[in-house]
């Protein structure tokens, strides 16, 4: 199932557009387009740009990729067929989530030329801090992780893959940042610092100072299992 899912993807166009556009705006951003995050305008050898334009870059790349998952499976028929194999509801949803959060590990590796032209452009020779680089990757492979698990949910609530992505968009910006909005709106500082601290944004932002803390890594891996059980708890509502 996993294979199947990962071979329709470089089949057909959806996986080419999506990775390239990613990889293309993230290039034009840290070295043609002037402003804060182009790496010769700071002056500075560091990639700060990368991971923080990649979060709000995945809030689309994540839904494109995962808004045909269950919603295209229903619009051409092949649900029901596919529910006759003898391969078990969750072993199907885990395979079409791992299948797409694959696609988009495989936009994330080309990044790495990044820093390693930041490394030998640096002054002196390789004054770049490593340490926090792969902290910062990691965390950004774990938002990926959620955010696919939102898509991957979300596509399960109707056959129009276009409805499906815009809740998934809205999902994962939610997800991503409606908790620091929330926040602002508590009066109690207390109570602010509890609710921003159950978005994912707090989270990331602790990983992209290269801090690798477990209880940042727990709540990705935890948003995630929750989103995937819920997936497995809708299909099944809508089998019924």
């Amino acid at each position: 199932m996993y294979r199947k899912e990962l071979t329709y993807y470089f089949t057909s166009p959806i996986a080419y557009i999506v990775i390239g556009l990613y990889l293309l705006l993230i290039s034009l951003f840290l070295w043609i387009i002037p402003g804060e995050w182009n790496i010769i305008d700071s002056g500075y050898a560091q990639t700060d740009g990368l991971f923080q334009l990649s979060p709000w870059l995945f809030l689309f790349l994540c839904p494109a990729l995962t808004m045909r998952l269950f919603s295209e499976e229903r619009q051409r028929g092949t649900w029901n067929v596919l529910l006759t194999k003898p391969v078990s509801l969750t072993k199907i949803v885990v395979a079409k989530f791992a299948a797409a959060w694959t696609l988009v590990l495989i936009a994330l590796l080309p990044c790495i030329t990044h820093i390693i032209a930041v490394y030998m452009i640096a002054e002196p020779y390789g004054n770049v801090d490593i340490a926090a680089f792969c902290g910062s990757f990691i965390g950004l492979m774990l938002i990926s992780l959620a955010f696919v698990a939102i898509g991957t949910f979300c596509s399960s609530f109707s056959k129009n893959q276009i409805v499906c992505f815009i809740i998934s968009v809205i999902g994962c910006a939610f997800f991503y940042y409606g908790f620091d909005l929330t926040s602002s709106l508590v009066s109690s500082a207390q109570a602010a610092n509890i609710v921003q601290s159950l978005g994912g944004h707090t989270h990331f932002s602790s990983l992209a100072r290269g801090v690798i803390d477990l209880s940042d890594v727990a709540y990705f891996i935890v948003a995630t299992v929750f989103f995937i059980v819920s997936t497995i708890f809708s299909v099944q509502y809508k089998n019924d």
